[in-house]
């Protein structure tokens, strides 16, 4: 591919590439500077590009590349910090209620499984039979 084939195709997707600037800056200011970021290193990169393959990919590709960087320097690394360990609690909940859910089904099915009477009431070891542990109001 020639260098004018290439400045045209990369000509071409400039309205696809600004709309997925916005999408991702949601900035107008800071999409049109994507835009501009990412077409100067498609140019500087030209070299790089192979023939026959996804152009429109490959361009799109650098944008993305060029925002993730950009992002990385803007927000602080405690903040990335904080965010992994949030993900990390959360999936141990997760698993935390995935695996409470196995055990009441399994104490489910054991229950079912021996005719276990569902009628019968437990006392607790505090109290003992005539005894309450509700106060009756006085009349």
């Amino acid at each position: 591919m020639g260098t004018q084939e290439f400045q045209n195709k990369l000509m071409s997707l400039q309205g696809n590439l600004l709309n997925f600037a916005y999408m991702l800056t949601s900035n107008r200011d800071n999409a049109y500077d994507l835009l501009q970021d990412t077409t100067l290193k498609a140019l500087d990169n030209e070299s790089k590009y192979v023939d026959n393959t996804n152009f429109k990919g490959w361009v799109f590709t650098i944008m993305r590349n060029i925002f993730i960087n950009n992002y990385r320097r803007v927000v602080p690394l405690p903040l990335l910090t904080r965010l992994k360990i949030s993900i990390t609690l959360i999936s141990r909940r997760i698993q935390d209620l995935k695996h409470r859910k196995d055990l009441s089904e399994q104490t489910r099915f054991q229950m079912q499984s021996t005719n276990f009477p569902t009628n019968t009431v437990f006392l607790s070891p505090c109290t003992s039979p005539g005894t309450s542990t509700m106060k009756s109001p006085k009349r």
